[in-house]
């Protein structure tokens, strides 16, 4: 897919897991940034070696030689290491340096307090359908973030997939909704698998069949620009086999349950970042 935009800035990863390694791909595969703009950090060395063969960029063990000449850094580790590396991170950050964090639950103002007076933060929220170019990634500024930082954030997440700007303060429904929500598409799929077998599918028919169902389902809902109510009632004709599932569905308190979930997975996403806060301060 042709770049919506090229970037020209040097970009430092600190961390080479899942999310930085499908950012890099995306970031290079769609011509967004060069390889030879960007540098990796890890601590193993089996994923730099990996990186560095499959698409050129640079790779170092040294933290702060990966941080000192970029323009951006993402911050790309577990949040349980922040209060480890950052140290090391702010001192060889340059004082026009962004910092992109993509750790789940670490508040801008913890990353802030940890960093040298004004540098500029943004933190993001994406999701694993990163990894295939599919992810949905949410995007909010810390207090010196400007409109450029923001613009710039967009561009590099549009790489695997979506990106929306959100206030930092709904950031953990963000998490609720679409940071674990893949894990309920995941749990509807093994559901419908398990009830088609139990209706005399083979296991494997009955997976392709519920795996292309969420996907096609999905596809169009992009598709045709249209509400999911319209195309719920599109599909459903009254006194069908369509319309005898979803009653069931409802019955079952289906809606409650999704939305139980979100709600969930929001409120510990607010307990971890108040934790994260307490910590750092």
């Amino acid at each position: 897919m042709p770049p919506e935009m090229s970037v020209e800035h040097t970009i430092a990863f600190v961390g080479s897991g899942n999310m930085a390694r499908a950012l890099i791909r995306g970031l290079v595969g769609t011509a967004t940034v060069r390889a030879d703009q960007i540098i990796a950090a890890d601590p193993d060395g089996a994923k730099l070696s990996t990186l560095e063969q499959e698409l050129g960029i640079r790779c170092t063990s040294d933290n702060a030689e990966a941080v000192r000449d970029a323009d951006v850094v993402v911050l790309a580790t577990k949040p349980q290491v922040f209060a480890q590396l950052l140290p090391g991170v702010a001192a060889a950050l340059g004082k026009d340096t962004v910092l992109i964090s993509v750790a789940a639950g670490i508040p801008t103002a913890v990353i802030e307090r940890a960093l040298p007076t004004g540098t500029r933060v943004v933190r993001t929220m994406p999701n694993t359908p990163a990894l295939v170019g599919a992810g949905a990634t949410a995007i909010a500024a810390g207090r010196q973030a400007t409109e450029e930082d923001l613009a710039l954030a967009e561009i590099l997440f549009r790489s695997v997939g979506i990106s929306v700007r959100v206030p930092e303060d709904q950031l953990d429904a963000v998490t609720g909704l679409s940071g674990s929500g893949p894990a309920y598409v995941f749990a509807m799929v093994e559901a419908l698998r398990d009830a088609g077998v139990r209706e005399g599918l083979p296991e494997e028919t009955a997976l392709q069949l519920a795996s292309q169902t969420v996907f096609g389902a999905a596809r169009l809902l992009q598709d045709e620009n249209e509400s999911p109510e319209v195309l719920r009632e599109r599909v459903t004709s009254p006194g069908g086999t369509t319309r005898a599932g979803l009653d069931a569905l409802s019955e079952a308190g289906f809606a409650d349950a999704v939305q139980g979930a979100v709600r969930a997975a929001t409120r510990r996403s607010a307990e971890l970042g108040k934790n994260a806060e307490d910590a750092g301060s």
